[in-house]
């Protein structure tokens, strides 16, 4: 018996092929991995997004005009939680598969998915990621920033900005019509020439409709491999960029298993946009 393997992408029924149909036919009968036609949003949905990130923005702007030295990340918390329900929207983080916070607050070799506490005192030198979801009439939009807590050593500065660097090479390599794997490609090369790490384990992922979805967008790898970027597309990229070893482990002591820490411990910096990828590459709509 002969198996045919089901196809991702089919042209709507009564409808002629548009170009962009006959592209990604085409690249499926290549073998090539293509999106199904849900993880391409219509016009309204993509709206809905943008107003999402709008409050996503919102929030970590709020964050950015309070947080220094001797703030806890509790307080973080709040501002960030009365902020977003403050416009209307709901924290996607809070209790999300346990998760028991509003936002993931990552301090120093805390690589991601760092819970607030009370106990948990900004001190000067550090540096902090803060990563934020925001959900707003059904739709989802998602970014993370880092913050350098008064004055820290030159290493530290230099991951913050390689990590960013990161981010943003690896949008400038996300095409219409490339792969996923073009903008780890771009994203490892960079971060090789400081002999930085980039976290393997976790990724950037589609976002919009739902928290997570198809693709992972992984900060490693090949040009050309990895699932197609289609106009409409909607995605994460967050390279987690670690100063030594790219390996990492969940904290034992985290009873909710969520806090990530590098291999050896050394800083780890990350930075995240939700894109849109249009017809001539992507549109930031968080930041």
């Amino acid at each position: 018996m002969v198996f045919k393997k089901k196809r991702r992408w089919h042209a709507l029924s009564g409808q002629p092929l548009s170009e962009m149909d006959k592209r990604i036919m085409a690249l499926e009968n290549k073998g090539k991995l293509v999106p199904t036609r849900d993880l391409i949003k219509t016009d309204e949905q993509i709206a809905g997004i943008r107003r999402s990130g709008v409050v996503n923005t919102g929030v970590l702007d709020e964050v950015e005009k309070h947080i220094c030295a001797g703030m806890t990340t509790l307080e973080i918390d709040k501002i960030c939680y009365d902020y977003c329900t403050g416009h209307g929207a709901t924290p996607a983080c809070l209790n999300y598969e346990g998760f028991p916070k509003s936002v993931c607050t990552s301090i120093n070799e805390v690589v991601c998915h760092g819970i607030p506490k009370e106990e948990d005192v900004l001190q000067e030198g550090d540096i902090v990621n803060v990563d934020f979801t925001t959900i707003l009439d059904g739709y989802y939009a998602d970014a993370s920033r880092m913050f350098i807590i008064g004055k820290t050593t030159p290493e530290k500065e230099q991951l913050v900005r390689v990590a960013k660097e990161c981010l943003e090479i690896g949008a400038e390599a996300a095409k219409p019509y490339c792969f996923v794997g073009d903008i780890g490609h771009a994203i490892q090369k960079h971060a090789d020439k400081y002999h930085y790490g980039i976290v393997r384990d976790l990724c950037g992922h589609g976002v919009g409709l739902k928290f997570h979805e198809e693709p992972e967008v992984l900060h490693y790898g090949h040009r050309g491999t990895g699932m197609v970027l289609v106009p409409g597309m909607v995605f994460t990229i967050e390279p987690m960029v670690n100063m030594g070893t790219w390996q990492v482990f969940v904290d034992a002591d985290d009873k909710y298993g969520w806090e990530v820490i590098t291999g050896d411990e050394l800083p780890s910096a990350q930075w995240e946009h939700t894109f849109l990828m249009t017809e001539h590459g992507v549109e930031i709509l968080t930041r």
